[in-house]
């Protein structure tokens, strides 16, 4: 599929970068949404190039102070002010926005289509968002935002590692926070709180643990039940106690734990088998699930009396 959307290397491509680490998620039926790490310790002063137009907003969290910024719409500069690293600024593609690059420069782009708000106010059975409200170059203190962000920043930083659950889920929530925060949503039905039925919990999780790599989409599941993204997420959790990513975190380590009572299995193979990148990223989230690594964890449970 063509890339339509401004991130990637359509977006790092103005701001002076080639390589401009991304990852997409289409877990809406209309919109795709993506988050770019964009970082250049030693830019050449000059302003950024236009980016292409779009019917879709830029929401940047920052990693560094940037004192003096020049902030342009459509064509004139539109204030000057200090960027603050930890803070959220919000850019909307039809203005052409862009600013001046003097100094190192690292944030979190992420691409939110108008379509995306859309989706999203019509799963809530809210009225749609007309625009986002801020103020060109002034930063947000979000809470919310720097959480996700750190998130999507480590799996940024280890792409093999991330499964693709995790990244629809953690971009719908974004999406949602975004519309809420600054788009003004306000949900006029009330959501379903209940689980799924005892059928659907079943049949998710059958396809969620034939896919332990994780490259399933959650739309795909949700269309299989007639349902929205938002209100699967929500109901397997209710039914599970999980979100879908962690539960198959989870599956991923009991598949791995029945694959370690064979003992001359290496440890790199079963974490290939059990779905995990490479045996450093199973030892890392055996780790944090059972409290000891995979080799302790083996040695202790077939000790000799």
């Amino acid at each position: 599929m063509a890339q339509t959307g401004v991130y990637g290397r359509r977006l790092g491509q103005p701001l002076q970068l080639t390589d401009a680490p991304v990852l997409i998620t289409r877990s809406l039926r209309s919109a795709e949404l993506a988050v770019t790490e964009i970082r250049n310790d030693a830019p050449v002063r000059d302003l950024s190039g236009s980016l292409p137009a779009d019917d879709a907003y830029l929401v940047s969290l920052k990693f560094r102070d940037y004192a003096a910024c020049e902030c342009w719409e459509d064509g004139r500069c539109v204030i000057k002010s200090d960027i603050r690293s930890g803070a959220t600024y919000l850019y909307d593609l039809k203005r052409d926005p862009r600013y001046v690059i003097d100094k190192p420069i690292h944030s979190l782009f992420f691409y939110l289509p108008r379509s995306a708000l859309d989706d999203i106010a019509k799963q809530a059975g809210a009225r749609r968002i007309d625009e986002l409200e801020y103020q060109a170059g002034i930063g947000y203190d979000d809470g919310v935002m720097r959480h996700l962000g750190a998130s999507l920043r480590e799996a940024l930083r280890r792409p093999e590692e991330t499964n693709q659950l995790f990244v629809d889920h953690m971009m719908l929530a974004l999406t949602a926070h975004v519309a809420q925060s600054y788009g003004g949503l306000r949900s006029v039905r009330a959501q379903p709180r209940g689980g799924l039925a005892n059928w659907q919990t079943r049949q998710a999780c059958e396809r969620l643990e034939a896919d332990l790599g994780g490259k399933l989409q959650l739309k795909q599941i949700a269309a299989e039940f007639d349902l929205s993204v938002s209100h699967f997420s929500r109901a397997f959790r209710a039914s599970t106690g999980l979100p879908p990513h962690q539960w198959l975190l989870r599956q991923r380590v009991k598949v791995a734990k029945e694959l370690m009572t064979v003992r001359d299995v290496p440890l790199s193979e079963i974490a290939i088998a059990a779905g995990f990148a490479n045996q450093s990223h199973f030892t890392r989230v055996f780790t944090a699930v059972v409290g000891v690594s995979p080799a302790v964890w083996r040695r202790e449970t077939h000790r000799v009396p």
